[in-house]
């Protein structure tokens, strides 16, 4: 994964995690030890589902890049309707507080979209491919003035 894109998984990671952490020690207060397992699978799925999707979506722009705009939007909308699976495969859990478990993921989940944008606004990355050989001169083609 080159730099920038490990860049923008950290910087889009970290708030998610730090917004997880809250979200369990509250959820850990108001429901109990089951809210708070439930807060912390909810973080680990959303790092998990975004982070793949992210490194997904670098892949395919740096391999297919006229396909990079489609694979985003069918990539984002995957991962929505995956993490609405998630909620509806877990509502009857005994395993942690359900409630719990869907405010982080929604939480986590606009934390992780936040910062992702953020993290992309403040990168510079060139949209232009520099010239491999240095010192090369273009090509005139046609006829000057």
């Amino acid at each position: 994964m080159p730099s920038n894109d490990a860049r923008i998984l950290l910087q889009a990671a970290v708030p998610t995690a730090a917004v997880g952490a809250i979200a369990a020690v509250v959820s850990g207060v108001v429901a109990g030890g089951k809210g708070a397992l439930g807060a912390v699978v909810a973080t680990l799925v959303v790092i998990l589902f975004m982070g793949i999707g992210l490194y997904v979506l670098q892949r395919t722009a740096a391999s297919l890049p006229h396909l990079f705009q489609a694979m985003g939007l069918l990539l984002y909308t995957a991962q929505i309707l995956l993490l609405f699976i998630f909620v509806a495969a877990f509502k009857n859990t005994t395993l942690f507080n359900p409630k719990a478990f869907a405010i982080t993921l929604v939480a986590t989940t606009l934390a992780w979209i936040g910062a992702q944008a953020r993290a992309h606004m403040n990168a510079k990355i060139l949209y232009v491919e520099p010239d491999s050989v240095k010192g090369d001169k273009p090509e005139k083609t046609g006829h000057s003035s």
